[in-house]
């Protein structure tokens, strides 16, 4: 089955349509040591891209609906009718309709996840490609994406996943106990759900996986968009050791135009999980005269500063043109050093350049003493002085999880 942009809406007739396609399928039909061997390169891709994914997933649906989990977080209404409570859309679903994310769907009135289980690409990815750079660092995660989103950014690497349905991607049946299996087997020191918005679409399957690794001293990150409601981002915080969140802008109107969502549940997002205490780092995707003026980098460092503190890390990503924005050129390495001028002048300590491998940018310095205590090129640490989470010149703490 070719991949197409799902159909926001899913109505009865559609679902009865894609049912007859989706006879006869069969889950499960990627062997995981072969998306495993599909490691990225440094350089080969931006960051948070399941490099090899593409190649890898054949064009066949591959979803099995005997492995639908029943949602959290979810009010039952008369009629059969269910309201989501994941995320800020709130979605008001029919029986047998999906809401907008194309991954949950209510049976009978019982709200279902049909996402739980099912990635559709696997690979082992150096932590610092997430970006987490203060987070175990030098270590690699078992990286796990499945289809669908709760936004549709018109700049999204990854679109062939996260505007799909779980029966448009091929997927691998792969449990919580399982997924953390095959993270320890392949000496990895953490899970993270990453690639599409698996964090929000596949919660069950996140959470489930979290508590089920904390049993083994494996941890999971949750890569987001952090367009979630409170009530599920304070459960998941309990068990997730790192999270990583987009902040694609700081105006209403882009998010609007560019995201199809809003801003103020993102910062909210933040905000919560700053109390939460769980470790936290933001990624901010410079798009040519789209979200780059100096005006809206300033309100937005001197916000992160003012209202999560100084040691927050925040990444300035290059954008490369991809899905909706082929015509917009990439962002010049200018754009990006400026915008970090701008953040470590409101008071930030630990501000980065992404995608620009070799860029002084990408080194963690001392707040201190200035100097550098972790350099890397690209994904790769190729020196470190650090000693138990103290700069080795100095002594100065260096905020993180070093572990």
């Amino acid at each position: 089955m070719k991949i197409e942009r799902h159909d926001r809406s899913c109505n009865r007739r559609g679902f009865l349509r894609r049912l007859g396609a989706l006879s006869g399928m069969a889950a499960g039909s990627l062997v995981l040591p072969a998306l495993v061997r599909g490691r990225a390169s440094p350089t080969a891709a931006s960051a948070g891209t399941p490099a090899s994914a593409s190649k890898e997933r054949s064009r066949e649906p591959s979803v099995n609906s005997s492995h639908a989990r029943e949602c959290m977080f979810y009010k039952k209404h008369p009629e059969m009718e269910v309201e989501c409570e994941i995320c800020p859309r709130k979605c008001r679903v029919g029986d047998i309709e999906r809401g907008y994310c194309g991954t949950r769907e209510n049976r009978n009135g019982v709200y279902y996840s049909l996402a739980y289980a099912l990635p559709c690409a696997i690979h082992v990815d150096p932590i610092e490609k997430k970006p987490l750079f203060h987070f175990h660092p030098g270590t690699n995660a078992f990286s796990l994406g499945t289809a669908g989103c709760n936004m549709d950014c018109k700049f999204c690497q990854n679109w062939e996943m996260s505007q799909a349905r779980p029966e448009q991607t091929s997927n691998v049946h792969l449990p919580p106990k399982e997924t953390v299996e095959k993270a320890r087997q392949a000496s990895c020191a953490s899970v993270a759900f990453t690639y599409s918005e698996p964090g929000v679409v596949a919660y069950e399957y996140m959470l489930d996986t979290a508590i089920e690794g904390k049993k083994s001293g494996i941890k999971t990150v949750m890569i987001s968009n952090g367009y979630i409601n409170r009530e599920p981002m304070l459960e998941a915080a309990k068990h997730l050791g790192a999270v990583k969140i987009d902040l694609k802008a700081f105006t209403e109107k882009y998010y609007a135009e560019i995201c199809d969502a809003t801003l103020k549940p993102v910062l909210d997002t933040l905000v919560l999980l700053k109390s939460s205490g769980v470790w936290c780092e933001i990624v901010y995707l410079v798009l040519p005269t789209l979200n780059d003026g100096d005006s809206e980098i300033v309100s937005a460092s001197k916000w992160i500063a003012q209202e999560l503190g100084p040691d927050v890390p925040l990444h300035f990503t290059r954008f490369y043109p991809i899905y909706k924005m082929t015509k917009l050129p990439q962002t010049p390495i200018s754009a990006l050093e400026k915008a970090r001028k701008i953040a470590m002048n409101a008071g930030l300590h630990y501000v980065y350049i992404g995608n620009v491998p070799g860029h002084e940018g990408e080194n963690t310095y001392c707040p201190s003493c200035k100097k550098a205590v972790v350099k890397r090129i690209g994904y790769s640490i190729v020196e470190r002085k650090l000693s138990e989470g103290r700069c080795a010149y100095c002594k100065a703490k260096i905020a993180g999880v070093w572990g």
